[in-house]
């Protein structure tokens, strides 16, 4: 058996890595018809993998039993082969190169494609996966990235903040002195600078950082926010920090939302 250091067997050639958005309704107690929101060419290439780098096999599995009623499988679900990424890579991140991916892509240099999939949105983009692109690339294995849901992109474009230079900054601390202080700091970026700053929160949390935004904030700094992205409960809100507390709009502590500000 190769190492991932070796290259692929003699005549065989390594197969690609796959970056396979999955839909926004992860964990959400109504899922949206794939066909609404992923295009039948991602689809088609997903059902066609059997061998999967992904954040969770069980979720994984449930995605591809979803897959599976419009496109059929290439294998049966119990022939799958799923490897998850190491639980503190989930935790802490893995784009600062300290996890070594490469032994996940063994099938890839057998000669087999490989998907790479997360929970929710596109695999490596506020979600973890960048360390086994790079390991592809280590390995001149071929990156593809499919097309499908990106949350951070639709929550920009519908915040009618700068879409031409943004930056998104993870999560915010949830004490909360810790958090006032990385609020102001991301206000006063944006205002100096006019880059529109992206953040996300636990959703069990939506109610205490928006509360924090609201008291945090300046009167004219636009916050924008965007929960249940692709959802048929899909909102979008955008105003002054003035109009939000005039108007009393209030978030849930169940649906993903998408935080943006920005002048």
């Amino acid at each position: 058996m190769s190492t991932p250091s070796e290259s692929p067997p003699a005549g065989t050639q390594p197969g690609t890595l796959y970056l396979v958005p999955a839909p926004l309704d992860f964990g959400c107690d109504n899922q949206t018809p794939l066909d609404q929101v992923m295009p039948a060419g991602t689809l088609a290439v997903a059902a066609s993998l059997q061998h999967w780098v992904c954040e969770n096999a069980k979720s994984t599995r449930a995605y591809l039993k979803r897959i599976g009623h419009s496109h059929p499988l290439c294998v049966p679900l119990q022939a799958m082969q799923l490897q998850e990424l190491p639980h503190a890579v989930h935790k802490k991140g893995d784009h600062q190169g300290h996890f070594d991916a490469r032994p996940l892509l063994q099938a890839a240099l057998q000669g087999h494609c490989v998907g790479l999939v997360s929970e929710a949105g596109m695999p490596a983009v506020a979600d973890p996966g960048s360390s086994v692109v790079r390991a592809a690339h280590a390995l001149d294995i071929a990156v593809v990235p499919l097309v499908g849901p990106v949350s951070l992109l639709l929550a920009l474009a519908a915040s009618g903040l700068n879409g031409q230079n943004f930056a998104f900054v993870g999560y915010v601390p949830n004490t909360p002195a810790e958090r006032t202080q990385r609020i102001r700091e991301l206000e006063a970026l944006a205002t100096q600078t006019g880059q529109t700053q992206l953040f996300i929160e636990t959703p069990y949390r939506n109610t205490a950082l928006l509360q924090s935004l609201l008291q945090t904030l300046q009167p004219h700094t636009r916050l924008a926010t965007a929960s249940a992205i692709t959802l048929s409960q899909a909102t979008y809100h955008s105003d002054t920090v003035q109009h939000w507390k005039r108007r009393a709009w209030v978030l849930d502590n169940a649906t993903p939302t998408v935080f943006a500000i920005g002048r």
